[in-house]
């Protein structure tokens, strides 16, 4: 086996419920040609059946799948205290650096949720524990194989995570606030009094945009 090339995305930043799952993957020259040949995308461009067929595939084909998640306390301290420049971008990069270390990849290609690329690439950099080459990247989800199959790791495990939510707590919908469902499920919670729950992102703004649409309804 070569040196490992590694990939890495996430899934579930903008979500209102659950996690923000960090994935990524390692292969060598062999196992990226054959990630090409399972025609992996960027998750997003997948139906959700798609991307658990592919799965156990990418478990198969890659010599390394490593991911963790960002629970949403963790997230509302971070943007709630966080100074500039050290808010939720920074903690994504905190974690991509936690998945880089378990790789052991030489060389790892990252979806930059930064606007600057260099500086996610450098905030990943100094949180390395194991030395290792980053190269940060807008859409690399869409443009680079390997990190396509980081983005579908990322995606089934967060789907896993929220559908483990709804079994338990009600049917709330994708968890996104531009969904309908969501905001009606949790709109009527707090009508009857209830506060955001435990696996809400309780710093998301969309929570003080339900509490006038309450008021306004009266």
């Amino acid at each position: 086996m070569g040196p490992l090339l590694g990939g890495i995305d996430e899934a579930g930043r903008g979500c209102l419920l659950g996690p923000l799952v960090v994935a990524g993957v390692a292969v060598d020259k062999e196992g990226l040609e054959e990630l090409k040949s399972l025609g992996v995308r960027d998750s997003k461009k997948l139906s959700p059946r798609r991307r658990e067929s592919l799965y156990p595939e990418i478990l198969r084909v890659c010599a390394s799948v490593q991911s963790v998640g960002i629970e949403p306390s963790e997230i509302d301290h971070v943007v709630r205290t966080g100074k500039k420049y050290r808010k939720l971008n920074y903690l994504e990069a905190v974690y991509f650096a936690k998945v880089i270390d378990r790789l052991e990849a030489a060389e790892v290609t990252v979806d930059a949720s930064d606007s600057s690329p260099a500086r996610f690439r450098d905030n990943i950099a100094e949180n390395l524990n194991v030395p290792c080459r980053v190269k940060a990247v807008h859409k690399a989800d869409r443009d680079f194989p390997v990190v396509s199959a980081a983005s579908i790791i990322a995606k089934v495990e967060r789907d896993q995570a929220v559908d483990g939510l709804r079994k338990k707590y009600g049917n709330f919908g994708s968890g996104y606030p531009s969904d309908p469902r969501t905001r009606v499920f949790f709109m009527e919670k707090m009508r009857g009094g209830y506060s955001p729950p435990d696996y809400a992102r309780r710093s998301w703004k969309s929570w003080g945009r339900f509490e006038q649409a309450l008021l306004a309804s009266f």
